[in-house]
């Protein structure tokens, strides 16, 4: 049985602008009906990359697959894909309906069919009511679905979205992100999702490629992205990362304890094997450490220190815990019970840090 193709691949793109080199030898497979997302901060060359795939750039270098056929040097009305922008361009002049059809038409599909179609995706994005209004008289969440309709209606092999949500408020964009997932498993169609927003990529991707300075730095699961970054920029630029910096000095099969700023200790699991004297970079995550008035006991990590800054974040509390005489740590918690009662502890105070060895990731010292 023959291997069903990626439904996009890319084989060492490169793409310059004059001496800017904006895309640099990416390899990258898509699987068919996967949420995909490139995600990295601005400049990284996502959207590049994303404009590539669609044909509104043509690469220097490589190969742009799309269901296994080159199409690199086709324009972008050929190749089986659409593009929903940040800024939907609809046409003012026409109704929900009309600016569904309009590829529909282009392509001199019949009326009956088309109206079938464009039923099916004004249904799909909950739309079906307001097929006669113009695009003035839809809230922006109402005009992002009309894109998304008219994105879908011709039944490309790959939808792209080149960060779709970023003229949303916060309260829509978070229910848009809901819908948008529960849209293309409902479809079966590939996206490929730009966005610089890691809780966005997180929520809704299938797999993220994290981008910096044109390359993909590392590329997997939304969980396996954040659990075990690859690079410091990863952990850093994913979530929230404490940084600790220091050198091998013990080892304990499969973990080693590293002596970081000021003399503290840190033991990490690792499976690799650390020479003693290594330097080596570590992170944790704040939502990883617990924090308290007493030290734990029978703990490997256990730090004293005094809390700077208390934040309240709604569902969680941001603490700054300064260890030593540089070391500041943050700490993340749940604010549960009566006003988060579980969070007492105030500037000034005294609090006790630990966590396992296992939550301290080792990362390369070169990032």
């Amino acid at each position: 049985m023959a291997e069903t193709p990626n439904d996009v691949e890319l084989r060492r793109i490169r793409k310059r602008y004059g001496t800017a080199q904006a895309v640099d030898g990416i390899d990258l497979e898509v699987p068919h009906g996967h949420f995909y997302s490139l995600l990295g901060p601005s400049g990284c060359g996502k959207t590049t990359t994303l404009r590539l795939i669609a044909g509104f750039e043509r690469p220097d270098e490589g190969q742009v697959l799309i269901g296994g056929k080159d199409v690199a040097q086709l324009p972008p009305h050929r190749r089986a894909v659409n593009t929903v922008f940040q800024h939907y361009a609809l046409f003012p002049h026409m109704t929900v309906f009309e600016n569904v059809a309009f590829g529909l038409e282009e392509a001199r599909v019949g009326a009956a069919e088309t109206r079938r179609r464009v039923d099916e995706a004004l249904d799909m994005v909950q739309l079906s009511q307001l097929g006669a209004r113009k695009p003035r008289e839809l809230s922006g969440g109402q005009q992002q679905r009309v894109a998304l309709a008219r994105a879908i209606v011709n039944r490309p092999t790959v939808l792209l979205l080149d960060e779709p949500l970023g003229a949303l408020d916060l309260k829509l964009r978070k229910e848009m992100q809901t819908e948008l997932k529960a849209l293309q498993r409902q479809v079966e169609i590939t996206f490929v999702y730009v966005t610089h927003d890691q809780e966005e990529a997180l929520t809704m991707s299938d797999r993220i490629a994290v981008m910096q300075a044109g390359r993909v730095v590392q590329e997997g699961s939304p969980r396996e992205i954040y659990e075990h970054p690859g690079t410091r920029f990863v952990a850093d630029f994913i979530g929230l990362s404490n940084f600790f910096t220091g050198e091998v000095i013990a080892q304990e099969s499969d973990r080693v304890l590293v002596r970081a700023g000021d003399g503290f200790q840190v033991w990490c699991a690792t499976a690799d094997r650390l020479p003693l004297g290594s330097r080596v970079t570590l992170a944790v995550r704040p939502e990883k450490i617990a924090m308290g008035a007493a030290p734990p006991a029978a703990a490997k990590n256990v730090f004293r220190g005094l809390v700077t800054v208390g934040t309240f974040l709604g569902d969680q509390t941001e603490y700054r815990v300064r260890l030593g005489d540089r070391q500041d740590v943050v700490v993340r918690r749940q604010n549960v019970g009566l006003n988060g009662s579980n969070n007492s502890a105030a500037p000034g105070s005294q609090v006790y840090l630990s966590w396992d060895p296992g939550v301290s990731l080792v990362l390369p010292r070169s990032t």
